[in-house]
């Protein structure tokens, strides 16, 4: 008997959903290789660790840029790393695999994501829109004629949707999101304490007190890192204020989309989602403060879903049963 898989080949991180045991799997999307002799010598979560941290001749790498993939080789092992793991020794059959795409990705990034999928052990391939996926994930039945508001805001990539009748009626999809989230505290440390910091510490930060709207209580954090002008090692103690200030520029990106969506909607839709509300999933969606300002700039009651992390992996996984339950698709 085959199995079905579902996967979220995200920027940051990739989920792995096996039909009927749920999400089996998540795990960095990153991949430490020898440069000298192109062996791979981590992935995953082993390689993540090496991020920042490796010799010369060894380089940890993420191989999926803004949603998109950057490097073909590399992709193809991860993704077969990944479905193996996920599997086990049961892989007598090539699995069905669905994997979500970002809304706005190109005709060549597609056929890019089939053919890595296919290479990994594939027998089967089908592609599915993050939005799409999040709301099957967050338990809409995206069948049916009404409007839904989703806002996924990932590690690459902020995938913002209206679906209605299993497919989405206006989408927009920027490249804004957690990984900026990071590169915004790393600027904002290096420009207001002189503080050089890795990526792996802006996103303690970003996960410990970091927050896009006012918070009543302030929290703070000490955060070490390399004096820019002694260049030696210092700490520093970072409030929560100080992170809203650091991630203002590209949260109003977001803030702006969603707006610009709204904008494009059906008048019918929009009276849907004033009902509903809207959304939001992704790992970006669980930073303090999202749900409270797009809340306040659109007028719109903002909810987050459950385990949002997970639940475009388990959409992508449930569009696969879906897809055998009503073979005419």
């Amino acid at each position: 008997m085959s199995l079905d898989i579902g996967i979220d080949l995200g920027t940051a991180s990739v989920l792995v959903y096996v039909e009927g045991k749920g999400v089996v799997l998540k795990e960095p999307s990153v991949v430490a290789y020898d440069r000298n002799t192109n062996v791979i010598k981590a992935i995953g979560e082993e390689a993540c660790q090496m991020l920042g941290r490796t010799p010369g001749n060894i380089v940890a790498v993420r191989p999926l840029r803004k949603g998109v993939i950057s490097d073909y080789t590399v992709t193809e092992k991860m993704i077969k790393y990944f479905v193996q793991k996920a599997m086990g020794k049961r892989m007598f059959q090539k699995p069905r695999i669905s994997i979500c795409v970002p809304s706005g990705v190109t005709e060549v990034e597609k056929k890019a994501v089939e053919e890595a999928a296919y290479a990994a052990g594939g027998r089967e391939i089908h592609l599915i829109e993050e939005p799409v996926a999040a709301a099957i994930g967050a338990g809409i039945d995206i069948s049916r004629p009404y409007g839904n508001m989703i806002v996924d805001i990932g590690g690459g990539t902020s995938d913002i949707a209206v679906i209605s009748l299993g497919g989405t009626v206006v989408h927009a999809s920027i490249k804004v999101a957690g990984d900026d989230f990071d590169e915004a505290i790393v600027r904002y440390m290096r420009k207001k304490h002189n503080l050089l910091i890795g990526d792996r510490t802006a996103e303690d930060i970003k996960i410990k007190i970091g927050t896009t709207y006012h918070l009543d209580e302030e929290m703070e954090m000490e955060v070490k890192g390399r004096n820019l002008i002694t260049g030696l090692p210092k700490t520093v103690i970072v409030t929560s204020s100080e992170t809203e200030e650091a991630l203002q520029e590209a949260m109003s990106q977001i803030v702006e989309a969603v707006i610009s969506v709204l904008e494009q909607t059906p008048p019918e839709l929009s009276a849907d989602i004033l009902d509903r509300g809207i959304i939001l999933t992704g790992g970006g969606s669980m930073l303090r403060g999202v749900e409270q300002l797009i809340q306040e700039k659109t007028g719109i009651h903002t909810m987050t879903a459950e385990e949002p992390m997970k639940v475009v992996a388990i959409g992508t996984g449930q569009f696969v049963e879906f897809m055998s339950g009503h073979s005419e698709y």
